[in-house]
Order: C-alpha cells, then sequence, then structure tokens
C-alpha cells in the first residue's frame, strides 16, 4: 500500500508539475497577447493621430483651394476690365492720332497758301480767328469753345495742348 500511495503521490506532483507549466504557458501567453494589444493600441492611436492631422491639412488646402479660386477669379475680372480700358485708350489714341493728322496734313496744305498770299491785301484782311477747321475734332472740338470750328492758330494750339494734356493725365490715372 505504501507502494500504490507513493505512486499516486508521485502521479499528484507529476500533474501538478503539469499544471504549473501549462498554468505558466498560458499566462506567459497571456502577457505576449497583452503587449501586442498594447502595442496595436498604441499604433491606433498613433494612426488616429496621423489621421487627424491629414485631415486638418485636407481641410486647410480645400480652404486655401476656394480662396485660390476666388482671387483667380477676381484677378480674370480686373483683367477683362483692364483690357477693355486699354481697348478704349487705344481707341482714343487712334482717334487723337488720326486729328493730328488731318491737323498736320492742313497745315502743309496751307504752307503754300501762306506763302503765296503774304503781302496781299486779302492774306492781311484775314485775321486768325478767322480760320476754321475743316474736319470735325470729336472731343476735342467739344474741349474748344465754338465747337472748335472757329479758332485762331494759337488758341487753336493752345486748346489742343490742354485738351491732349488733360486726356493723357485722364488716361494714366484711370489705367493706375
Amino acid at each position: 500500500m505504501k507502494k500504490v500511495i507513493l505512486e499516486m503521490e508521485d502521479q499528484k506532483h507529476s500533474y501538478e508539475q503539469k499544471a504549473k507549466e501549462s498554468l505558466q504557458k498560458v499566462l506567459e501567453e497571456k502577457m505576449s497577447a497583452e503587449q501586442q494589444l498594447q502595442s496595436t493600441q498604441r499604433s491606433l492611436a498613433l494612426a488616429e493621430q496621423k489621421c487627424e492631422e491629414w485631415r486638418s491639412q485636407y481641410e486647410a488646402l480645400k480652404e486655401d483651394w476656394r480662396t485660390l479660386g476666388t482671387q483667380h477669379r477676381e484677378l480674370e475680372s480686373q483683367l477683362h476690365v483692364l483690357q477693355s480700358k486699354l481697348q478704349g485708350a487705344d481707341s482714343r489714341d487712334l482717334q487723337m492720332n488720326q486729328a493730328l493728322r488731318l491737323l498736320e496734313n492742313e497745315h502743309q496744305s496751307c504752307r503754300p497758301r501762306l506763302r503765296a498770299c503774304r503781302g496781299t491785301e486779302t492774306c492781311a484782311a484775314r485775321t486768325p480767328s478767322t480760320y476754321k477747321v475743316p474736319f470735325p475734332l470729336g472731343p476735342v472740338a467739344e474741349a474748344c469753345p465754338s465747337g472748335g470750328r472757329k479758332l485762331g492758330g494759337k488758341a487753336l494750339a493752345f486748346h489742343l495742348f490742354d485738351f491732349i494734356t488733360s486726356f493723357y493725365l485722364e488716361e494714366k490715372a484711370r489705367l493706375l
């Protein structure tokens, strides 16, 4: 009987040893699983933080894009306005150049008559105020007294100079 009791005690120790080993193995697996869980939770927290950073950057970029789009549309509108003003200025410049050419042509055509006429009574009888501008001056005529039709040479020159100067300053102010 002693032998049986000894065998039973040996078996008991053997079972206890196996139980302890199994329990130790389970505890080690549990600790490993907990470490993996903590590592996964840290990775998840970092991923969530990165995701939030990217989300805020995305929202900031979206707002910047909207702002840039608005600025682009405003600049395009300003460009169209400036192009329109430039076309108007080009048109007025063309009109002024045509008026200037007509005045120069008239001046050139009057020179021979003036030379031929010097010293004669018809030339002496005419005063500078009786010369008439033979073409429509458009905006120049509006700036001159009597519509620019009956001005003396000096008076016409002064009025043209004043008009061209004020026109230039207005255009410069409009373009700025």
